[in-house]
């Protein structure tokens, strides 16, 4: 089982290839999600309630509220299982477990630090200035999206041909082509996800450690590719996987 978790911060992304995959699965995933999709709704709203009150609280004391922090960070650790799951990496055929709390087991992962101290007073809102460049850059993710749909009739065609591109080269593609996980998309999928993670937990003052301006491939490999106990082939076993 290849690992991929970058050294040691106070956001922490693990990610585990969990070997092998269905060839088709990936196709229905959307649709067994739904349940999952209604609940992260619901904790999205919870998210930001939470993170509402414990503005003040951190503001004027610059610690975050214990319970709070649980929830704010469990909202997060479910979103991250069920994008490793779906479509933010495919990497596994284990449906994600309903909890907020910390799954060892599954083979994604998040690990956040409740921070001894944060800012006060004004020198918290000032200090998320200094992640402007990576909201910009989430900006512009979001603009591209909000364009496809204010482009009207235009939308359907643009959504298909993003459907189309996405089918050519993530991970779904070689999935049905091969019945193999590209490798080489593993390690960029995971930094991206952990990137976003990281800047989410910074905006939303669950950490004070600024993270990194855009997306990084670096971290430690570490672990060896194994497979599942399959009806038609037996358990093997490789050595450590590289993802660059």
């Amino acid at each position: 089982m290849a690992t991929l978790a970058e050294e040691y911060q106070p956001v922490r992304v693990e990610a585990e290839l969990d070997e092998p995959l269905s060839r088709w699965l990936w196709a229905i995933k959307w649709l067994l999600l739904v349940p999952h999709h209604v609940l992260l709704s619901a904790l999205t709203i919870g998210f930001l309630i939470a993170t509402a009150l414990a503005f003040p609280v951190v503001l004027c004391t610059g610690r975050y509220p214990r319970p709070l922090f649980f929830l704010t960070t469990g909202a997060l650790r479910w979103a991250w299982r069920v994008a490793f799951y779906s479509y933010g990496a495919l990497a596994t055929d284990r449906y994600p477990p309903f909890s907020l709390g910390a799954v060892p087991d599954y083979p994604a992962r998040l690990f956040i630090d409740r921070p001894e101290r944060l800012p006060r007073g004004l020198l918290l809102p000032v200090s998320r200035l200094r992640a402007l460049p990576q909201l910009a850059l989430l900006l512009v993710f979001v603009l591209a999206f909000r364009l496809v749909w204010w482009l009207g009739g235009l939308s359907a065609f643009l959504a298909l041909l993003i459907v189309v591109v996405l089918a050519f080269t993530s991970p779904a593609a070689a999935l049905l082509r091969t019945g193999r996980y590209p490798r080489r998309q593993f390690g960029p999928l995971v930094a991206f996800n952990r990137w976003l993670l990281q800047v989410v937990a910074y905006t939303f003052f669950l950490t004070d450690a600024c993270p990194p301006p855009h997306p990084q491939g670096g971290g430690r490999l570490a672990g060896r590719l194994h497979h599942r106990p399959h009806r038609h082939r037996a358990p093997a076993a490789a050595g450590p996987v590289s993802a660059h």
